[in-house]
């Protein structure tokens, strides 16, 4: 994909923000990744990689949300490893990670756009 690509191709339309169960996971084929998505309780939705490092297995939009302070997190439902859903990282083994993904709503529509940086 060239730098000048438009936007349209950067973000792929998910779902309507109202279909997603407040701290429920759900999966989605996004760019030819499943995709697990989370809604908090503020409405903001977060989007992971759906597959578990640590159990080897596509299960992670079956987890708990849940926070530790001010972070939110969805615990693996295989092995209870908590990812922070912003960055994707592990809170449990900070060499573990999961990729995470840009999300915006537009017009009530949750979009899905490309893998962010790994935070520094």
């Amino acid at each position: 994909m060239s730098p000048r690509a438009s936007n349209a191709d950067e973000w792929q339309p998910v779902c309507q923000l109202q279909q997603l169960e407040v701290e429920r996971g759900v999966t989605a084929l996004v760019h030819g990744q499943a995709i697990a998505l989370f809604r908090t309780p503020d409405d903001r939705v977060y989007a992971l990689g759906n597959h578990d490092p640590f159990a080897k297995a596509s299960v992670i939009s079956r987890g708990i949300v849940g926070r530790r302070g001010d972070v939110p997190f969805v615990a693996s439902p295989a092995h209870r490893h908590a990812f922070d859903l912003r960055s994707g990282r592990c809170l449990d083994d900070l060499s573990v990670s999961v990729p995470a993904y840009d999300v915006k709503i537009v017009e009530g529509v949750v979009h899905v756009g490309h893998r962010k940086a790994h935070a520094a």
